[in-house]
């Protein structure tokens, strides 16, 4: 009898977690069954989390990195159960890096030794890092960490980039859909070309969001909502989640004359971002954010998913410039942004335009 309960016991773990991410009958919907045997959504259109993940909302933990050595980075990061606003008053009980979706911005320099370690706070998911910016054997540094266990990992940085990181636990598309992504940055040791005429830099990422928990959603259907998300260098500055409204409530700012520069990502998971400014053209562009792809005079960029580029422009008058992506199907869903240009570079608290 006690052999029956423990293979009873663990069958039934196995239909909790089977594909990490598809939804369960009566659990993640939680309606009426229709005459075809689906299940139709909860009234409101509410949502509930697997089981180990209700109630749970994280706070956020800091991202840590801590240089070393001359060419030598720490970076600790936790992956966590953190709800993210995505739309004003939807709420996704997103998978997390350090409780932000898309994941705080890592800054390492070309060249640096990573010492990576990851927490794992999941009660119930393993979950793991792969950083596009590095060379290293997946199997080896970008596996699994088990619920509330620690990984620690180690892998050289040896190109300049944009690059774009995510969980590489299978099945993935849930892990990144679910909001396990961003972004990586490694400066060049020789900086870029324009370094000393650059006045405001921006880190901008795009992503998407799908029904919650849904791989046949993630696989096969369309966003509900696509989102810009703007991230800091600095700790202490503006970091923002993949929503579609703060950055048009909150644009970003600049001053007549500025030369921006914007380090952008397309973190997906799925969808291709045609970057562009509404307003300018863009000065320079450097493919990936290696100096060594140089273009100039270019319109829009296109990034694939995980496509990275550094973009640089000049705003030469007072007013609203929208950064969207012009594949406007993707802009009508959220991802919309606004660059509120002022002669003194301060916000006047004037209305600004959008698309």
């Amino acid at each position: 009898m006690k052999k029956i309960a423990v293979w009873i016991g663990f069958l039934l773990l196995l239909g909790l977690f089977a594909g990490c991410a598809q939804q369960e009958e009566g659990t993640i919907d939680k309606g009426d069954q229709d005459a075809d045997g689906k299940v139709e959504a909860a009234a409101g259109g509410e949502i509930e989390a697997i089981e180990p993940h209700q109630g749970l909302n994280q706070d956020p933990v800091p991202l840590k990195v801590d240089r070393v050595g001359e060419n030598e980075v720490n970076v600790e990061m936790t992956a966590q159960i953190t709800d993210i606003e995505i739309e004003k008053g939807y709420f996704y009980k997103a998978w997390t890096f350090n409780g932000q979706a898309p994941g705080p911005v890592v800054v390492v320099e070309e060249g640096d030794m990573i010492n990576f370690t990851l927490k794992n706070m999941d009660p119930a998911i393993p979950h793991s890092m792969d950083f596009h910016a590095v060379h290293t054997a997946p199997s080896k540094n970008f596996a699994d960490v088990e619920p509330d266990e620690t990984g620690t990992f180690r892998f050289p940085a040896t190109k300049p980039g944009v690059f774009m990181y995510h969980c590489g636990t299978k099945p993935i598309l849930s892990h990144i859909a679910n909001g396990m992504h961003g972004t990586i940055i490694v400066k060049p040791k020789d900086g870029y070309p324009n370094d000393d005429v650059i006045d405001r830099e921006f880190i901008m990422l795009q992503n998407e969001w799908y029904k919650y928990n849904d791989l046949d959603d993630f696989s096969n259907g369309e966003p509900s909502q696509v989102a810009f998300s703007v991230k800091s260098f600095d700790e202490d500055g503006r970091n923002t989640n993949g929503d579609t409204f703060t950055l048009k409530d909150e644009p970003l700012i600049a001053k007549v004359g500025d030369r921006i520069r914007m380090y952008i990502n397309n973190v997906g998971p799925n969808e291709t971002s045609s970057f562009h400014v509404v307003g300018t053209i863009f000065d320079d562009v450097y493919m990936d954010g290696n100096p060594y792809n140089h273009f100039k005079g270019l319109q829009t960029v296109m990034l694939p998913a995980s496509g990275g580029a550094v973009v640089e422009f000049t705003v030469t008058e007072a007013g609203s410039y929208p950064i969207v992506t012009h594949q406007f199907n993707h802009a009508q869903k959220g991802a919309v942004a606004i660059l509120k240009v002022t002669e003194t570079g301060e916000d006047d608290g004037n209305a600004v335009m959008s698309h």
